[in-house]
């Protein structure tokens, strides 16, 4: 409102100016404005040159610093703001509003204390000479908002007609002349949030009603009262429920502008009281009044009244016939027909009134057997609530009252069927029976759908056999599928050769007359029947089915889409559809579709193509899945849709449809059926020769087997855990253990598969260091079609004793347990020696080994018999060395050993001699020494080394107390001679000081002794 009042006059302002030359205008100040609330101020240019549309610039001069300009914001330039204003223009907390293309308004939506000052506004030149004004100022003066307004929250229950007052206190402290208004709202309970305005005290003192308290307020029923300064009360003399609501008074400041205008500078609610009104009570009674029978053709008149109840109230009103409403008329008198009877009263055949406050009035002017059955009227006492709208207090329904129709004597008519229940899409034939006397007839046939009255025409047939087609929309005969049939003179039959739907079902009424249709007029006979049309869905049950939930990897599993209905003896055609969900999908996706006429629809998904066979009856589906895999996990359902007989040759859509609860299918992997053979064996060969240890599988899975073979070995003379020697996994990939991917380890080791259940491990040429223990580990692998693998089960052999046949040569290493101690970064060597002296024939390897603590043992260097050094890594190389110092002797060196490098050190030892005429060595014998415990220390130096290892520090260290004794020492000798000179000056004041004392007792004093005084102080 504010804004529209800026708006106002500014314009007014603007229609002073003149034109010629350029000239700027703001709204004239000072302008008075309270912190906190917003502040428009407008700007004009007029006698500008260039285009239409003119940039604005608005600045602002501080009280604090009268001759600095700050700027604002602009219109051209969005980086003209100083700092601190770019935030708030940023936020739109300022912003500029363009009211035309020479005229703008300056918006702050939320004032500060700081705002106060002189503000400008400048616009850019677009003449070809500068020639007028381009700026102009007006001051803005920011007060404290002292605006209040309270009033006491409660909660207040009044009984309707009771008076009501409430006050609210509103004050001021404004310097500046200013006005206050104050207003009443209600926010009615239940209603919409915006207030509604009850009465207001203007800043002009005038009081002005709300437009739906305005006649209240005429009658001296709301009145608003200023009590004092500060008090503002308001009386309502009779509540009434519309009243009902929360309450509160708003206080408003006005100031008037130098341009005359008054302008709100501050707003204030109050908390606010919740009024509930207690309606009074109205008791009244309905009562109705009509003929009970009536002749076709004439009038009918009804009468609903009203007993009782308060002077003048409010009234609606009901009719309805069979419990269904057919008319409505409201309190305002406003009318409302049901269709069937809108077009009745259009074609002044029916007529509802309001005769008085409490009268009502139904009129048809000419019955029929549509207007047949029990009629009552129900009554509601209202109240207009204050936003218009109608408020109900109570409501209360007349009894019923049946109307009957009169039957011309003469002729009776019956109407059968063969079956009242008819399924959707079935047949349903009618007969028509006439008795009496013979004569020509004609005949009608009516249906009067349930949950309505007016009745539609199916078919007709005149006496001379011309057929009357229906013309009602809906009926069975507009979708051309009745026959009506004359079998006699007296019976006549329909056929609906198919019904729609459940919306055929209702009453169908035959109507028979001596005259012709447009004759007959109400001289005819009828009789009706109450047809059923059973929905098909309603009962259409799937269920599906498994025998086994939860299936075997490979294995092929069936479900069965089970239809239950109750017409399973009609065989109608059914559309089947399987759909299938994968884990962690929310979609079904369709596997396979068996339409109604044979069709079948392939899937959508790829893992089922030529693994799914369907095989159906007339309520039955069965799917098998052969080949199951984890891509088949998931959810599946059915899909039935049922067709009526006639969807083979018409493309009808179907008549029902149902789908199946989801049922979810897991797989279990298949039981491994491996068994290895578990028997212990033992062989005793020759050095040097070559063995078999056989790995013998018993039993496994017939289709598809895919075995992990893996060989174990567990030395003699150690005590270290199983080591692999090979492995051949699922897929034939051979993989060598840590301890046997040399070469020569390599070519003395390989495993080879004789059949689908014999699997060998070749040793060639053994030697003293393969004794022990062997075994296989057998492995039964799934591979899936998605080419992924899946670990059936596992098993382990027998063990497997291999020994050699003495050759009379034995190793010796001493066995003591030692420990050393090395220094980080210094070299550690670890001793390795054979007890005895060694066969003269002898060569000697050794394999020095490392571990700590529980991790598996690492093979460091092999120097073997021929003097070759391997490395366990080659990275070692640098880092460690292995020499003999005699032929049983022998040393591993490291190199600046670090923390890593501690652990267990030992020393394997093998005894080789030449066998056979082709000169080869072959291993005799081998030992293994106790383990070396190596301890590394750290070489971080402590604080005195650190001190004797930097020459500064110790120079520092060193000298320093020297110097500074020295220092001492001559202050010392500098003191002492000064103290001595001191006391050496005290000494002859005194002296002298004597001597003139005895020379004035002896009564003079000469010259000669004056020199001799000067004499001594020369001295």
């Amino acid at each position: 409102m504010a804004h529209v009042l800026y708006v106002a006059s500014f314009s007014l302002l603007l229609t002073k100016l003149s034109t010629g030359q350029r000239e700027v205008v703001v709204q004239k100040g000072p302008l008075y404005r309270a912190e906190g609330y917003a502040v428009s101020i407008g700007c004009n240019v007029t006698g500008h040159q260039g285009p239409s549309e003119q940039h604005f610039q608005w600045s602002v001069y501080l009280p604090t610093a009268p001759a600095r300009e700050i700027q604002i914001i602009s219109t051209k330039d969005a980086d003209f703001s100083y700092a601190v204003y770019a935030q708030r223009v940023q936020s739109r907390d300022i912003y500029i509003e363009r009211v035309q293309g020479n005229s703008v308004f300056l918006h702050i939506s939320k004032l500060q204390m700081k705002d106060a000052g002189e503000y400008e506004c400048h616009t850019l030149n677009t003449d070809e000479k500068y020639y007028g004004s381009y700026s102009a100022k007006t001051k803005l003066t920011v007060i404290p908002d002292t605006l209040s307004a309270t009033m006491h929250s409660q909660t207040l229950g009044k009984e309707e007609g009771e008076p009501l007052e409430l006050t609210c206190e509103a004050s001021k402290a404004t310097a500046q002349h200013t006005h206050l208004s104050v207003t009443w709202y209600l926010i009615q309970q239940g209603g919409s949030s915006q207030p509604t305005k009850i009465i207001s005290l203007s800043k002009d003192f005038t009081l002005t009603p709300g437009l739906s308290y305005a006649e209240r307020f005429a009658a001296g029923d709301v009145q608003l009262n200023k009590l004092g300064l500060t008090t503002f009360r308001l009386s309502i003399g009779r509540l009434q429920p519309s009243d009902q609501g929360q309450l509160f008074c708003e206080a408003a400041e006005w100031i008037q502008d130098p341009n005359e205008t008054w302008i709100s500078i501050t707003k204030k609610r109050t908390d606010q009281t919740m009024l509930r009104v207690q309606p009074a009570v109205r008791d009244f009674q309905v009562r109705i009044t009509a003929e009970s029978t009536f002749a076709e053709g004439k009038p009918l008149e009804l009468l609903c009244l009203v007993v009782g109840s308060g002077q003048d109230p409010q009234l609606q009103a009901v009719w309805l016939l069979n419990g269904i409403e057919i008319a409505h008329i409201d309190a305002g008198g406003v009318l409302d027909l049901k269709k069937d009877y809108k077009d009745r009263a259009s074609q002044g055949q029916l007529q509802v009134l309001k005769l008085s406050p409490k009268a009502f009035s139904l009129k048809i002017f000419s019955v029929g057997p549509e207007d047949e059955g029990t009629y009552n009227c129900a009554v509601t006492e209202v109240v207009r609530t204050t936003m218009g709208s109608w408020q109900v207090l109570q409501r209360k329904q007349s009894p019923v009252s049946q109307v009957h129709l009169k039957k011309p004597a003469g002729k009776s008519v019956v109407v059968s069927t063969k079956q009242q229940a008819v399924w959707e899409g079935e047949p349903l034939t009618l007969l028509c029976k006439t008795s009496g006397t013979e004569s020509p007839l004609s005949v009608s046939w009516w249906h009067i759908p349930q949950r309505q009255t007016t009745p539609m025409l199916v078919d007709g047939m005149e006496q001379d056999g011309t057929l009357q087609l229906g013309a009602s929309t809906g009926s069975p005969r507009s979708h051309g599928n009745t026959r009506l049939d004359k079998v006699d003179w007296a019976t006549f039959q329909l056929e609906i050769t198919f019904t729609l739907s459940v919306t055929d079902s209702g009453v169908y009424e035959c109507r028979v007359s001596e005259r012709t249709q447009n004759e007959a007029g109400d001289l005819y006979w009828a009789h009706n029947i109450s047809v059923t049309i059973k929905s098909l869905i309603s009962s259409l049950q799937v269920n599906l089915m498994s025998r086994q939930p939860k299936v075997k990897l490979m294995d092929t599993f069936d479900l069965s889409c089970i239809v239950g209905t109750t017409y399973s003896g009609l065989a109608l055609p059914l559309t089947v559809t399987w759909q299938f969900q994968p884990a962690r999908s929310q979609v079904f996706h369709q596997i396979i579709r068996i339409t109604h006429n044979g069709t079948v629809e392939g899937n959508f998904l790829s893992q089922f193509p030529k693994k799914t066979k369907v095989s159906q009856t007339s309520y039955r589906s069965q799917l098998l899945i052969h080949d199951s895999t984890m891509e088949e996990t998931g959810m599946y359902q059915c899909k039935v849709e049922v067709y009526d007989r006639n969807s083979l040759h018409t493309n009808n859509p179907a008549r029902a449809s149902a789908t199946s609860y989801p049922l979810k299918v897991s797989f279990a992997l298949p039981e491994s059926k491996l068994r290895v053979n578990a028997s212990h064996q033992y062989q005793e060969i020759s050095i040097n020769s070559n063995t078999v240890i056989e790995c013998s599988i018993l039993s496994q899975r017939t289709r598809n087997p895919q075995l992990a073979i893996t060989w174990y070995f567990s030395p003699i003379y150690t005590s270290t855990s199983w080591l692999k020697i090979l492995e051949v996994d699922q897929t034939n990939v051979v993989k060598y253990g840590n301890e046997f991917h040399t070469p020569r380890r390599k070519q003395k080791f390989h495993s080879a598969k004789i059949s689908q259940n014999l699997f060998q491990l070749h040793i060639l040429s053994v030697e003293d260091g393969d004794r022990g223990m062997y075994y296989c580990a057998v492995e039964e692998w799934l591979l899936f079609t998605n080419g992924t693998w899946q670990k059936l089960g596992g098993e382990k052999s027998g063990l497997t004793e291999l020994k050699l046949k003495p050759t009379g040569s034995k190793v010796h290493i001493s066995k003591i347990y030692l420990t050393e101690n090395a220094t980080e970064h210094g070299n550690v060597d670890i001793h390795c020696s054979l007890e005895g002296s060694g066969g003269l024939t002898s060569l000697y390897s050794v394999t020095w080994f490392w571990s700590r603590g529980n991790t598996r043992r690492h093979m460091l260097v092999h120097l073997q018999h021929d003097g070759l050094l391997e490395y366990g890594d080659e990275g070692l190389r640098r880092h460690l060395h292995c020499y003999r110092t005699s032929p049983t002797d022998f040393v591993l060196k490291l190199h600046e050993v670090e923390e890593e490098d501690a652990g267990m050190y030992w020393c394997s030892v093998a005894e080789w001699q030449l066998h056979g005429h082709l000169g080869k060595w072959v291993n005799q014998a081998s030992d293994e020494s106790q383990s070396v415990v190596l301890r590394v220390r750290s070489s971080e130096p402590r604080f005195p080394a650190r001190i004797c290892s930097s020459a500064p520090l110790l120079y520092f260290l060193v000298v320093c107390p020297i110097v500074m004794f020295g220092l001492l020492l001559i202050s010392l000798l500098c003191l002492y001679q000064k103290a001595r000179k001191l006391s050496r000056e005290s000494l002859r004041t005194q002296k002298e000081k004597a001597f003139w004392v005895g020379m004035k007792r002896a009564g003079g004093w000469t010259t000669d002794g004056r020199e001799d005084e000067r004499e001594d102080e020369q001295n």
